[in-house]
């Protein structure tokens, strides 16, 4: 039974939680179905309809006021629970769920649960036992191509999530729609190592120039960092990204394809 899911992460403030809701809505307008389930302890209210909630497991604010811990603190502890009940509340919470059935995982925006803390790769694993179909769709705020240290920092973060989670990836340009001129995003969606360097060098003092030189090459290496635009005033746009993420996880290629019988023409001989 193949099931799948969209794995939704990105540091906080990048939209994430619209994005599950975009996806929602766009997917109802064309007839499909798309299940949210939030994996944020933190989370306060939905923009979406919320299929699973994490909370209903454990929140953070009772980790905070009953072991005493901050907001980061109380967040890895929250979802290192979560990573021990993998096997029963969630297994119980996904097994409503049938065959060909679309989740958006909603995670939480702290950086180090994609770049080093091993909860999410235990999760991603363990759906995959499970016989889920993952994509995982990194979203940054396209505001950070203002910054262009920002945008490197995000860059490698993206890069980091990658090698970390080892699912087939989908980086988003998020909040197109706010930008002034959207045709400035252009050169950022295939960043090239030369304009990435010339970009740094210009904004950064010149002790920075080798570090900055080895930073393009290993972007450059790897080739694997480029982005979609998702302005979500614009259909067209919600659809091809989400009809990237479709293809990656191949969302539709074994469904059965139904031709509808066009009745036969009867034709009068004269």
């Amino acid at each position: 039974m193949v099931r799948y899911a969209q794995l939704v992460i990105g540091p906080a403030g990048s939209g994430k939680s619209t994005y599950c809701a975009t996806v929602q809505q766009h997917c109802q307008s064309v007839g499909r179905t798309a299940h949210v389930v939030n994996l944020d302890p933190a989370a306060e209210e939905f923009k979406y309809e919320v299929a699973v909630d994490v909370r209903e497991l454990v929140a953070l604010e009772d980790v905070m006021e009953e072991l005493k811990l901050g907001p980061n603190g109380g967040l890895i502890y929250a979802m290192e629970y979560l990573e021990e009940s993998l096997d029963d509340w969630l297994k119980q919470q996904l097994d409503d769920f049938h065959d060909d059935d679309y989740l958006v995982f909603d995670c939480p925006g702290q950086i180090e649960l994609y770049s080093h803390v091993p909860v999410l790769r235990t999760f991603v694993d363990q759906l995959k036992r499970w016989d889920f179909q993952i994509c995982a769709v990194y979203l940054i705020d396209s505001q950070f191509i203002c910054d262009d240290a920002k945008f490197i920092a995000g860059m490698l973060a993206s890069l980091s999530a990658m090698v970390q989670l080892e699912l087939p990836h989908v980086n988003v340009l998020t909040k197109v729609d706010l930008l002034q001129d959207k045709r400035a995003i252009e050169k950022y969606l295939e960043p090239e190592a030369a304009m990435l360097l010339s970009d740094l060098d210009r904004s950064m003092p010149p002790r920075f120039a080798r570090l900055n030189q080895a930073i393009a090459q290993l972007v450059d290496d790897y080739s694997l960092v480029n982005f979609l635009p998702l302005d979500i005033s614009d259909e067209d746009s919600i659809q091809y990204v989400l009809s990237q993420v479709d293809n990656a996880i191949q969302y539709g290629e074994d469904a059965d394809v139904k031709i509808k019988d066009e009745p036969e023409e009867e034709w009068e001989g004269e």
